[in-house]
């Protein structure tokens, strides 16, 4: 049976991603994805940087570089 994986990616203007945290618990996730929201500048967010919140199902399609908390 699949889970769902929440990741969370702060992601610079040319598409790095400069933070990653993944987890199971979708509260969790969601405000970890507001905080990187509200965490990012005007200024950074003129320039192009994005908090995204996506899903997967395998934590092999998790990026390496993340937290990831189970």
């Amino acid at each position: 049976m699949a889970k769902t994986i929440w990741v969370n990616e702060q992601i610079d203007p040319s598409g790095l991603i400069y933070t990653c945290i993944a987890c199971c618990n979708q509260e969790q996730a969601e405000a970890c994805h507001d905080s990187f929201e509200t965490n990012l500048t005007d200024e950074q967010k003129a320039m192009g940087w994005i908090a995204r919140l996506r899903t997967v199902e395998d934590w092999d399609d998790v990026p390496v570089n993340s937290l990831k908390l189970d």
